[in-house]
C-alpha cells in the first residue's frame, strides 16, 4: 500500500471529472444539467442509493463533485466508508438519527455533542448515561466514546468499553478528532463507527467547517447519505474544496503539531518546580496507563490544557504570550490558546486549552517561558 501522504494526494484519483485542471475547480453551482439523451433518463425511486455519493450529481444538497472527492479521500485515510456532513455536530446528530438509542452513555468532553443529547433528551426522553453507570445499559443502547478527550487530551481505555459494548449488545462510536490518524486508529479495538470534527486537523487552517462519519458497512453509509438528504447538512462546495487543500499536507502538519506539542508538555514537566503559579498540566503524553501506548501508536494530541493556582492567573496568561493567539477552536497551523470558560460555561475558570501549531518548537518554548515568567513576577 501506498504511503499516506501519497495517498492524501492521489486517493480521489478515480472520482476526477474531464478537466484539465491540475486542482479539481470548486462547484459554485447548487443544480446539475440531467443527461442529453433520454435513454439515460432514471427515475429517483429506480436511481440506487450509493450512487448519491459516487455516481453523476444532479442537486448539491444530496452530493456534488467535491463532497465525493472528500469522502474518497477521508474513506482512504480513515479506513472506511466515509460520509462528509458541514460540521461535527451534525455529523454526532447523524449518528444518533441512524443508531436511534434509547440511552447514550457517555463522559464528558466537548460541550455540543452534550448540546445535542440534551436536544434528543427534550424531545425524545433520551436517557443521558455517565461511564460510570454501565449496569444502566440495555441493547440497542449507544456509548459513544471521546478519546483523546476534550479539552484535555487526555485518554480512556477503548478495549473496555467496546467489551462493555459486545456483552451489553450495543454500539459504540468513538470521538477521534483529538486523535486522528496516525496518532491512534479506534478500528483496531473493534468500534462500530468513528467521528471526527474534520474542521479541526483535517481542515487545519482555521477556515472551514466540516464533519465525518466513518463505517465499515458500506449498507450503513448509504444509509447515512440517504438520511443526509433530509437532515440537510451536506458540505457545501467552498467547504468541500477546501478541506481537499488541506488533507493533500495533512500528515506533515499532524506530526508536526504532535512532536510540537508533546515536546512543549515534556518541557513544562520538567520545569514546573520553576513556576509555581502554574498548578497543572493535562496531556496524554503524561499518562501512566498501560492503554495509553496501545492506542496511540502514532504519537500524542497537539492539544493539551493546563491550569494556574488562580483565575486570575488563568485569565491573564494568554495575554503574556506573543505566538499563540487567544481564540477558541484548535487543529490549525498556528498556535492557539484559550482561557476555556470563554466558550464552555461546564469547565473550570482556571482551566486554559493550547492547540499547538507548526512554528519551530524552540520559539513555541520560549514564548512561554517569558509568558510564565511575567505572571510568576505579578502580585509577588
Amino acid at each position: 500500500m501506498a504511503g499516506l501522504s501519497t495517498r492524501l494526494m492521489h486517493s480521489d484519483a478515480n472520482t476526477q471529472r474531464r478537466t484539465i485542471d491540475v486542482v479539481q475547480p470548486i462547484n459554485v453551482t447548487t443544480t446539475f444539467r440531467y443527461p442529453d439523451d433520454p435513454d439515460d433518463y432514471v427515475m429517483a425511486k429506480d436511481r440506487p442509493s450509493e450512487d448519491i455519493s459516487t455516481g453523476r450529481p444532479w442537486y448539491s444538497r444530496l452530493s456534488h463533485p467535491n463532497s465525493s472527492k472528500v469522502e474518497a479521500v477521508l474513506g482512504d485515510l480513515l479506513e472506511g466508508e466515509a460520509v462528509v456532513y458541514n460540521n461535527g455536530l451534525a455529523a454526532f446528530n447523524a449518528a444518533l438519527t441512524y443508531f436511534n438509542p434509547k440511552q447514550v452513555l457517555i463522559g464528558d468532553g466537548y460541550h455540543g455533542v452534550h448540546g445535542i443529547l440534551d436536544l434528543w433528551t427534550r424531545n425524545h426522553g433520551l436517557v443521558q448515561l455517565k461511564l460510570n453507570e454501565v449496569d444502566k445499559l440495555k441493547e440497542g443502547d449507544l456509548i459513544h466514546i471521546e478519546t483523546p478527550q476534550n479539552p484535555y487530551s487526555t485518554i480512556h481505555d477503548l478495549s473496555y468499553y467496546v467489551k462493555i459494548a459486545r456483552e451489553k449488545k450495543c454500539k459504540i462510536m468513538v470521538d477521534s478528532t483529538f486523535g486522528p490518524p496516525p496518532l491512534s486508529n479506534p478500528w483496531d479495538f473493534g468500534v462500530d463507527m468513528i467521528m471526527h470534527s474534520a474542521t479541526k486537523f483535517f481542515g487545519g487552517h482555521s477556515d472551514l467547517l466540516a464533519g465525518v462519519l466513518v463505517t465499515k458497512d458500506k449498507a450503513v453509509k448509504t444509509q447515512l447519505v440517504e438520511d443526509r438528504i433530509f437532515l440537510g447538512s451536506n458540505i457545501a462546495n467552498l467547504e468541500a474544496f477546501l478541506i481537499l487543500r488541506s488533507l493533500r499536507t495533512y500528515e506533515m502538519r499532524l506530526l508536526r503539531q504532535s512532536s510540537n506539542a508533546t515536546a512543549l508538555v515534556k518541557w513544562l514537566d520538567e520545569n514546573r518546580d520553576k513556576y509555581p503559579k502554574l498548578d497543572k498540566i493535562y496531556h496524554s503524553s503524561l499518562q501512566k496507563d498501560d492503554f495509553v501506548k496501545k492506542q496511540m501508536t502514532g504519537g500524542f494530541p497537539p492539544v493539551f490544557s493546563l491550569e494556574f493556582k488562580t483565575v486570575e492567573q488563568s485569565k491573564r496568561f494568554p495575554s503574556k504570550l506573543t505566538l499563540f493567539d487567544h481564540a477558541t477552536s484548535l487543529g490549525g497551523v498556528e498556535s492557539l490558546i484559550e482561557w476555556r470558560p470563554m466558550s464552555d460555561t461546564h469547565e473550570r475558570e482556571t482551566l486554559l486549552r493550547v492547540s499547538v501549531g507548526i512554528e519551530n518548537v524552540e520559539d513555541l518554548i520560549a514564548d512561554f517561558k517569558q509568558g510564565l515568567e511575567q505572571i510568576e513576577k505579578e502580585d509577588n
